[in-house]
């Protein structure tokens, strides 16, 4: 398969609902209008969402990662700016790009503008609610001419699909590409919850300088040393971009009273002193 080829990550909405073929097209989208079943406790919920100021846009990730992960993808949240990243195994790799919004609004739609270019679908999910816009027919067209997928995803966590992605392509930026897909596979687990703002994102380059230090914890070491559990130890040390890093003497580096702290502030990536290599 290309990367020109259109890849829908679902069957046909007539064929997923077991319909013939054939159905006319006026009747599938009717059938996209009519109201979702739910209990009264979700009905409630819906309700009440407006009035809960606590509720965020990482509550979607979950949902929307398992409605992804079983159509096949490996997905994680937080890839280059993208509330999630799904990749698919191929060669090369079905990549598809999600974005989480609590309400169908303007910067929805400009995040999936601009993120078209590096991946084959983009994907939005939004919060179902009944003041929500999201069934709005006009709302419909507009993913559909612009070829996005729209995703619902009730209190309960229920994802519904409300479109499905259309084959209309933009121009392709593959460096854009290459950085989603070498950025997804460099990060080690998924360690951002999808939909995160104002905390410092868990990136591949992070996971590898806080290696690094865990490393280094236990004293001073040779860069040739550190390389053996990261690869990339020489250039991490010497660019020390966090500052959790100090030159001891020529090939030497030890931990400074900053990388301590990270290494408080993320104990999980203690794993590195274990021997783990992080590539």
């Amino acid at each position: 398969m290309t990367c020109s080829t259109h890849v829908s990550i679902l069957k046909p909405a007539s064929q997923m609902r077991g319909e013939p073929e054939h159905r006319s097209v006026r009747a599938r989208r009717a059938s996209l209008r009519k109201p979702v079943e739910s209990d009264g406790a979700s009905k409630a919920s819906d309700a009440a969402l407006t009035a809960e100021p606590g509720i965020r846009e990482t509550s979607l990730y979950p949902p929307v990662k398992r409605f992804l992960e079983s159509h096949g993808f490996e997905v994680k949240g937080e890839i280059c700016g993208c509330d999630l990243v799904a990749l698919r195994d191929g060669e090369p790799p079905i990549v598809v790009v999600g974005e989480l919004k609590l309400g169908f609004n303007l910067d929805l739609v400009l995040q999936g503008v601009h993120r078209t270019a590096a991946c084959d679908e983009v994907w939005l999910a939004v919060r179902l609610g009944r003041r929500g816009r999201e069934r709005d027919a006009r709302v419909l067209k507009l993913c559909r001419l612009l070829g996005f997928g729209l995703l619902g995803v009730s209190t309960t966590g229920r994802v519904e699909v409300l479109v499905q992605p259309g084959p209309w392509r933009p121009r392709r930026d593959p460096r854009r590409r290459v950085r989603l897909v070498g950025e997804h596979r460099r990060r080690v687990g998924d360690p951002a919850l999808g939909g995160s703002s104002k905390t410092p994102i868990m990136t591949a380059y992070r996971q590898q300088a806080l290696a690094c230090a865990a490393s280094l914890s236990s004293g001073p070491r040779r860069t040739s040393e550190v390389k053996i559990v990261v690869p990339d130890a020489p250039k991490i040390l010497l660019h020390n971009v966090y500052g959790w890093f100090c030159r001891v003497e020529r090939g030497v580096y030890a931990l400074t009273s900053a990388g301590m702290t990270a290494l408080s502030r993320w104990p999980q990536a203690t794993y590195a002193a274990s021997g783990l290599t992080i590539s």
